[in-house]
């Protein structure tokens, strides 16, 4: 049981990691057509902010909670410079997307490693982060409790935003019809800034929970692009919800192949189960309903 426990656990914490990831991902994803391999590098760059905010303030507690919105305001201003420069020319043509986005990947890369230099770095946990919790005979490491409850918040403030705000609303109309959203007067530029801005901050966050679980390096985003794209494809593009049954189910299912096998083992059992889903249900989880007759 204690095992079982412990596994399943294991399974939520990585879902928690692969859900952070995948948020802003399937935001920009569902509205623009966009297909961000820099994301990664998005993820990467929360994490350096929390090792350059914690190398400044010393503290590891207060850095850690420093960092988060730092992070969040990092990661959404790569992301605005993006679209502005590049993107906004490209939206609904993912092939180009793809390509350019993923050049500037390994510009973001290299210049990480200019800065930062090549050799991995590490942030302090902080102390009253240290330590497990017992949860039925089965130690949980506190640090993945955090970040699973930093997932659930940043899903849940996501999800009031889409349902409970002017710009929720705006960018709703605007996944669902572009042309008749700015015939109602809806500033689809305006909205398209601000997807992007939250998508690619929501990608900061995700950075600082991953210094809680491992090393800081300029390579730290390929390590979670791919699982965030097969959440978001699995899910359905566009959806939240989907995303967050999917990043959960993957992490389960991710941790019991591993368990059972081994990590690589695991990683291509997983993208096997993921084909064959989407043979039987390619829209993923959810799709997105409109009264278009098409």
């Amino acid at each position: 049981m204690e095992l079982l426990i412990g596994q399943m656990f294991a399974g939520l914490s990585l879902g928690s990691v692969l859900l952070l990831a995948a948020l802003g991902l399937s935001l920009t994803f569902g509205q623009m057509g966009v297909i961000n391999m820099a994301h990664g590098e998005f993820i990467m760059a929360g994490a350096y902010t929390a090792f350059v905010v914690q190398q400044t303030l010393g503290s590891a507690g207060a850095s850690l909670l420093v960092s988060l919105p730092a992070a969040f305001l990092v990661g959404g201003t790569m992301g605005l410079i993006l679209e502005e420069l590049l993107l906004k020319r490209m939206y609904h043509r993912p092939l180009d997307t793809l390509l350019v986005t993923f050049g500037v990947s390994l510009i973001l890369q290299q210049v990480a490693r200019d800065i930062f230099g090549a050799p991995s770095v590490d942030v302090r946990v902080p102390a009253w982060l240290q330590g497990n919790v017992e949860l039925l005979g089965a130690p949980i490491p506190l640090t993945r409790l955090f970040i699973l409850a930093l997932a659930l918040t940043c899903l849940a403030a996501l999800a009031l935003l889409l349902k409970a705000t002017p710009l929720g609303r705006r960018i709703r109309a605007v996944v669902v019809n572009r042309d008749l959203a700015e015939s109602s007067g809806i500033s689809s530029r305006r909205t398209d800034q601000l997807t992007f801005f939250v998508g690619s901050g929501l990608a900061g966050i995700a950075g600082v929970a991953v210094t809680l679980i491992g090393s800081t390096s300029p390579y730290l985003g390929p390590n979670y692009i791919v699982d965030a794209f097969l959440v978001v494809v699995a899910g359905g593009i566009g959806q939240i919800k989907g995303a967050a049954i999917a990043a959960f189910a993957l992490g389960v299912l991710q941790s019991v192949f591993e368990f059972s096998t081994t990590a690589s083992i695991g990683k291509v059992l997983i993208l096997a189960a993921i084909v064959i889903f989407l043979q039987v249900r390619p829209q993923g989880i959810f799709t997105l309903k409109t009264r278009s007759l098409a």
